[in-house]
């Protein structure tokens, strides 16, 4: 039997994820991330971007969530919110919409400025680790 994921709390998971964000380091383009996610266990991760003077090698606020997830036990991400310095809601990048698909697949729901959504919506037709079994 199938437990149910639990319910997200959307406000307590924006607070998580401006928490997070007040702890990011982004000195070169002063646009601070955080994000925040609900796990299929009830857990909340949440991370924030961190850059470098190289530049192309900063790590944007999902990865440091995703490593959260791993280093607590891992599980799968339910619900996911993520915002700017000013505390309002972002969209991932691509490259991070590929990330979330491999920790919570096609049902994770996103809270976004134009409100509840899918990642299949958001990555239709998205790469994950059931094509490279075939």
């Amino acid at each position: 039997m199938t437990t149910p994921a639990p319910k997200p709390d959307w406000e307590a998971l924006r607070a998580a994820a401006r928490e997070a964000m007040s702890h990011a380091y982004a000195p070169y383009s002063a646009f601070p991330v955080g994000a925040a996610a609900l796990v299929d266990d009830g857990r909340v991760v949440s991370g924030c971007n961190v850059e470098n003077a190289s530049f192309g090698l900063g790590l944007c606020a999902e990865c440091g969530l995703v490593s959260q997830l791993q280093a607590t036990g891992g599980g799968r991400l339910t619900h996911f919110v993520c915002v700017d310095g000013r505390g309002e809601s972002l969209v991932p990048c691509g490259r991070c919409r590929q990330l979330l698909y491999e920790f919570g697949g096609p049902e994770l729901v996103l809270e976004t400025p134009a409100g509840l959504t899918t990642l299949a919506e958001m990555l239709p037709q998205a790469f994950g680790p059931e094509h490279l079994s075939k």
